[in-house]
Order: C-alpha cells, then sequence, then structure tokens
C-alpha cells in the first residue's frame, strides 16, 4: 500500500515546495513510516531557492524539478527563511516551523 503524499508546504511569504518521505521517496531512510527523516525528498518549489540548489537533479528548471536525499535541517532552514509554515506538513524530523503572527 503506497503512503499519502503530504500537503504541500505553504510558507508566510508565498513560498511552497512538496516535501516528502516513504518507500519510494528519495529519503533516508527510505522506509514508510519511519520516526524520524534524516533526509527527505523535496520538489517543485513555486520559485528558485538557493538553500536547495545543491541538491537539484536539474539545476536549468529550479522550479520544475526535484531534489534528492535533502537534509531535514535545511528544509528547516528553507521554511524559516520564508517566513515559516502557514499550512500544509512535512515528514517526521523535519523540524516544523510555524509561522508566527508577531
Amino acid at each position: 500500500m503506497r503512503n499519502k503524499l503530504n500537503k504541500y508546504v505553504v510558507c508566510k511569504d508565498g513560498f511552497t515546495m512538496s516535501v516528502q518521505a516513504s518507500e519510494y521517496s528519495y529519503c533516508s531512510p527510505r522506509i514508510n513510516g519511519a520516526e524520524r527523516y534524516l533526509s527527505v525528498e523535496v520538489g517543485f518549489p513555486s520559485e528558485k531557492e538557493e538553500l536547495l540548489m545543491e541538491w537539484a537533479e536539474d539545476p536549468e528548471t529550479p522550479t520544475n524539478t526535484v531534489y534528492p536525499f535533502v537534509p531535514a535541517q535545511t528544509v528547516a532552514l528553507v521554511c524559516a527563511k520564508h517566513g515559516g509554515i502557514t499550512e500544509g506538513n512535512a515528514p517526521p524530523g523535519v523540524p516544523h516551523l510555524w509561522s508566527t503572527d508577531s
């Protein structure tokens, strides 16, 4: 049985990206339902994000590519840079930095 996909992460400034982890994703560990993932698959960000470019499968099309085995901490940094998460979810192990309205 295939895992459900996580909803796209939406950040406070409007930046979005897919963040997935399962036996079918480019992640570590590459299993379903891990308690904690060390790296995850990021896909199709809404804009080029320099913090992710090191992992881009196709750097020529940064918004239409997959970013395999991105460290969970890097994903958290991307979310923080864009104001925190307002919607969506990320796999366990990715610090879930919610947006705050201060």
